[in-house]
């Protein structure tokens, strides 16, 4: 686990990783053969929202080929493309993670992950129990339309840039740079730490 991930964060609610889950972490990499380090944003606005988040971050650990290194802060968001008041407001976070499955495998794993939660895709900007999106894997830019990566709206949403910034404060979103400069450009109205809650690394 790069120190990154447990020194140096924005936000001074952030407890350090314990020494001794480092150690778990790292142990587990030797499983993973040349892994590639991801970004997954998560978000929630129907049910018990932090117990999904935590289900997902769960979900992906079980993963053969993912380990999970660093958890970000749970934020509360209000949500985009609707009226006020329309939705629930939504629990978001971030994980970062090693893995060894390509872009397209990891993407089946997070709609996977989605339906377990009973993600229902009627409408777009609908309300959901569950989001998984891949948001950047490693340096990769690519237009796809089934995937593009890095995330097309990733650079301008403060609900993935705060967390993953908190998470990892030397970050780079491919193509678009440091993402604390990202970060200081964009609005954080309606973004909101929850310091009160908390998610955590898998055991």
């Amino acid at each position: 686990m790069t120190a990154s991930f447990t020194e140096g964060h924005s936000d001074p609610t952030v407890q350090p990783v314990p020494a001794s889950v480092v150690a778990q972490v790292d142990a587990a990499d030797t499983t993973l053969h040349n892994p590639k380090r991801a970004v997954i944003s998560l978000g929630s606005n129907l049910g018990n929202r932090l117990e999904t988040l935590q289900g997902a971050i769960d979900a992906l650990e079980d993963t053969p080929g993912v380990r999970i290194k660093g958890v970000s802060p749970v934020y509360e968001t209000e949500p985009w493309g609707v009226e006020p008041g329309s939705q629930p407001s939504y629990f978001n976070a971030v994980v970062v993670l090693k893995t060894t499955l390509p872009p397209s495998s990891l993407l089946e794993r997070a709609h996977a992950v989605e339906e377990a939660f009973h993600r229902v895709r009627d409408e777009r900007w609908g309300a959901r129990t569950l989001d998984v999106d891949i948001v950047a894997y490693a340096d990769l830019v690519d237009d796809d339309p089934h995937l593009t990566l890095p995330h097309p709206r990733a650079h301008e949403r403060a609900f993935v840039l705060a967390p993953w910034h908190d998470v990892d404060p030397d970050a780079q979103l491919p193509g678009h740079g440091a993402v604390a400069d990202l970060l200081g450009a964009v609005t954080r109205a309606g973004v909101t730490p929850r310091q009160d809650l908390e998610l955590h690394l898998p055991e």
